[in-house]
């Protein structure tokens, strides 16, 4: 038996099913509109970080680190160092009420130079408010010299690095080179990237150790290259690499010490106290 339709019902029929097609249309969009809300990735969250050193603002080691860390995404760099060249100042000190003047890098980046020590620069910075915001990491570097083994504690810019330390900001203290050199700070500030890109998030989230410092040191490669980063415990006798140069085509493995690691070639990461073994 055929069933037949009046064009009223055929019209009502069409309705219908178009009604249920709209609906089925909408219900996938809304899905799609909350599938599409909940992958998305929130933007990476801006890091402000302070740079600064021991051998003053206009030196080839900062301008290096702070054009390398600009070039990264969603970082804000401010350089606040010492005014004149402080090598070897350790974690001294002046006390007093501290100054800065509004001077530039070498490659024409604003900086804030302390008249004073590379502790000072830090204290100048968030104790007294010299800036207007605690930074979320402080680079001290790149020092012109590796600081290694017996004489760490007597470096202005491992010093400036403690100083971020024992006020709760975590920092890492970067350095290249033999004594007399030479240096080669854009290359150096290559390996200090590498390590802000691995450690970007722990920044990010607080969870990178804020209780010691960072110590990296790059050797620079006569022949060869940089053989990588090593984590080893500091040497407490070696002071060969003030006077050696290192040998970037080693073939050495297991270095046990910072000082043995840079003399074949690796960059040594070590942790250092917050402040100086008594």
């Amino acid at each position: 038996m055929k069933t037949h339709f009046s064009p009223k019902q055929a019209f009502g029929a069409v309705v219908v099913v178009s009604a249920l097609f709209l609906a089925a249309c909408g219900g996938s969009s809304s899905d799609s509109a909350k599938s599409d809300a909940s992958t998305t990735t929130a933007a990476p969250k801006t890091l402000k970080i302070v740079v600064t050193n021991d051998d003053g603002y206009d030196s080839e080691g900062i301008n290096a680190i702070t054009e390398a860390l600009r070039a990264q995404p969603n970082v804000e760099v401010t350089v606040v160092a010492p005014a004149t060249q402080q090598s070897g100042k350790g974690g001294t000190v002046t006390g007093g009420t501290l100054s800065a003047s509004d001077l530039k890098t070498k490659g024409g980046y604003p900086v804030k130079a302390v008249a004073g020590t590379p502790a000072d620069a830090i204290i100048w910075a968030v104790e007294q408010k010299g800036i207007s915001f605690t930074p979320d990491f402080v680079v001290s570097g790149i020092n012109a010299g590796a600081n290694l083994g017996p004489v760490v504690d007597l470096s202005g810019t491992i010093g400036a690095a403690r100083a971020a330390v024992q006020r709760g900001i975590p920092a890492i203290a970067a350095s290249n080179g033999a004594l007399a050199g030479p240096f080669a700070p854009a290359e150096s500030a290559k390996v200090v990237i590498e390590w802000f890109k691995k450690n970007r998030d722990a920044i990010a989230n607080g969870t990178i150790d804020k209780t010691q410092v960072f110590n990296l040191n790059i050797p620079t490669c006569a022949t060869g290259a940089v053989r990588g980063e090593v984590v080893v415990p500091i040497s407490t006798t070696d002071n060969s690499f003030l006077t050696k140069q290192p040998d970037c085509t080693s073939t050495v493995a297991a270095p046990n010490n910072d000082v043995a690691a840079y003399m074949v070639g690796f960059a040594p990461l070590s942790m250092l106290s917050a402040k100086p073994a008594a």
